[in-house]
């Protein structure tokens, strides 16, 4: 099997929960040797994370850190001891990338600053992923999922118009993040390669959110440009046709309909619409609960997303089923495209992942190993930095690693 992209590329990885794993996840699931430093006897606070494996809070159960660390390799490192700062620093020299996603004063308070490891490995590509950035008067604040969210202001204009800003489910500005710092630190890579010096990144989760497509260029923008707020969304007048989320039979499916398509709604539904609600350019607001009560909400839920879908596809309105996690493991295109990879590991157990985040053959992406147990290659990092097995014994029982 052809090597992978990335195959001769090192990386020590620092980092912590979400945004920095997932960060280095992508160079290692495209080939890098990544070895992840952890806590000995805690290890990344993912672990104690769930969803886990058989509901068993078992610190090698988690399914976040499984998702986020295959393909790397574990040590255990004790970052406050004098030796273990050393061996840090011998590990420095050999790597082409080093990631971490502490506070900012951490690393410069271990004598780890970006200057001190430059003078180690000039090349040395070191990114630094933070809530605000490395420096500002924000620079040391702690954060949260929703504090970022809404300091980035896309917060602003999630949710009702009547009602309290939400953010978006889940850690989106975690992966945001994640993925930003990776961009970033591979195009620093391929400038490394070309004139042989090394720079320091520097991510703002806060600054991730800001700079993101999703909404807030436009946003931005329209303030910039015409001193305009983008406000929340009146869903009501949304509301004077399908459009949004609808519950049918055996769920919801996402329409994206209006009365501009009332001429399309009479295929979806088998019946003359035209005539009585008043044709493609305005629709009878006086006649909206009739519509809704007679006429749509008995259609939709008699049917299933699949069923609610496959009309909608005839009449040519845009429709798609909101889809659980059952339903996307089992989606046919997924499936049909390999999407998803059956991964074994020695504790957890078999398990369905995420897979590639994109095809391509002459760039491979492949699972090699699970994610690693806490400090499961020790013997194996160490012994490869030139230190003996009873070596690596006294280590630990210095309480280095």
């Amino acid at each position: 099997m052809a090597d992978q992209p990335l195959s001769d590329v090192k990386i020590l990885d620092l980092t912590w929960h979400i945004a920095g794993p997932y960060c280095t996840k992508m160079f290692a699931d495209y080939g890098a040797d990544v070895i992840k430093v952890e806590k000995s006897g805690e290890g990344d606070p993912a672990r104690r994370m769930g969803p886990f494996a058989g509901d068993d809070p078992h610190p090698e159960k988690s399914g976040l850190f499984l998702h986020l660390n295959t393909n790397k390799r574990s040590i255990t490192l004790n970052l406050k001891s004098s030796m273990g700062i050393k061996l840090l620093k011998q590990m420095v020299k050999e790597v082409d990338i080093l990631v971490e996603n502490f506070s900012p004063h951490v690393m410069p308070g271990l004598g780890l600053d970006y200057q001190t490891l430059a003078e180690i490995n000039p090349k040395l590509i070191m990114t630094s992923i933070t809530n605000f950035g490395q420096t500002g008067p924000y620079r040391d604040f702690k954060a949260s999922e929703p504090i970022i969210f809404g300091m980035g202001g896309a917060m602003c204009t999630t949710g009702l118009q009547d009602c309290e800003p939400v953010k978006k489910g889940g850690n989106l500005m975690q992966y945001s993040g994640g993925t930003s710092a990776a961009a970033a630190t591979m195009i620093a890579f391929f400038g490394a390669e070309m004139n042989g010096k090394g720079d320091h990144i520097d991510i703002s989760l806060m600054e991730v959110q800001m700079g993101s497509i999703e909404r807030r260029m436009s946003e931005l923008l329209a303030y910039q440009y015409n001193n305009e707020i983008t406000p929340r969304i009146d869903v009501a007048g949304l509301m004077q046709f399908p459009f949004g989320i609808f519950p049918c039979k055996d769920g919801y499916v996402d329409i994206a309909g209006g009365y501009m398509f009332l001429d399309r709604f009479e295929t979806v539904l088998g019946m003359p619409l035209m005539e009585r609600y008043g044709g493609i350019n305005h629709f009878n607001i006086e006649r909206r609960e009739e519509f809704f009560s007679n006429i749509w909400y008995p259609w939709i839920l008699e049917r299933t997303k699949k069923e609610v879908v496959e009309a909608c596809q005839l009449g040519h309105v845009l429709c798609a089923p909101v889809n659980n996690s059952e339903d996307l493991l089992n989606e046919e295109h997924l499936q049909h495209r390999s999407f998803w990879v059956e991964v074994d590991h020695p504790v957890a157990g078999k398990a369905t992942y995420p897979g590639r985040l994109a095809l391509c053959d002459e760039l491979p992406w492949r699972i090699r190993r699970p994610a690693p147990l806490l400090g499961q290659h020790n013997e194996e990092v160490y012994t490869g930095l030139g230190y003996t097995k009873e070596d690596i014994q006294k280590l630990r029982e210095m309480a280095v690693i």
